[in-house]
């Protein structure tokens, strides 16, 4: 079963995957966007930025993860340019993760999520809309950015399309998410015992057939 969390920056994806994964024990989290940094500590990776953003990016050989940000959270075309180098990598990486936890619930985080592959393979996608002024407090004082660096973050960020989710919470605070955790568990446990029933079902008439 795979879990989407989408919304912009500050809105509380890695909290609400918290508090999915305490309350089952077989679910675990991948956020995505540190699938993303770690591709950056590929040699054919490093290569191709190097080409594209010039050696500015580097600090001691390596990618400078903020020296990058400071580029392409200003423009999504920039964004964009960076998706298309790293995606092929990244994917690999994901789909490697959903082929050795096929047993497991999978939560995967990632603002990005509704313009990949994974987002229709979701059994069930979430947004959280919080408030523009909620979240950028919350992630100024996160990520030690001011309020000008966020506000950059959030030029190169996505819109979404409300009608493509099951859930969408606009609240982001712990009542709020505690209420959906136990919906979407509910649901789930729904799910499990209509597929239960339904083999049992097919069991029965196959018998009966072959009596």
């Amino acid at each position: 079963m795979l879990i989407g969390i989408c919304g912009k920056s500050g809105c509380g994806k890695s909290t609400l995957a918290r508090a999915l994964m305490e309350n089952h024990e077989n679910a675990l989290h991948l956020d995505i966007d540190k699938v993303g940094h770690a591709v950056l500590t590929i040699e054919e990776v490093k290569q191709e930025l190097v080409k594209s953003y010039g050696e500015s990016i580097l600090s001691e050989e390596k990618i400078d993860r903020k020296k990058l940000g400071d580029i392409v959270f200003n423009s999504r075309i920039e964004m964009k340019k960076l998706s298309d180098i790293t995606w092929k990598y990244m994917q690999i990486e994901i789909d490697k993760f959903l082929e050795n936890n096929k047993d497991k619930i999978i939560i995967l985080d990632w603002l990005l999520l509704p313009i990949s592959k994974y987002f229709d393979m979701c059994d069930i996608k979430i947004l959280l809309d919080i408030p523009y002024e909620v979240r950028k407090e919350r992630a100024m004082k996160r990520d030690n950015i001011t309020e000008e660096a966020f506000d950059t973050r959030e030029k190169a960020s996505i819109d979404f399309d409300k009608n493509t989710f099951d859930y969408v919470i606009n609240d982001n605070n712990l009542e709020e998410i505690r209420k959906l955790v136990k919906l979407i568990w509910q649901e789930f446990y729904i799910q499990e015992v209509l597929i239960l029933l339904q083999r049992d079902i097919w069991i029965l008439l196959s018998k009966q057939v072959n009596y």
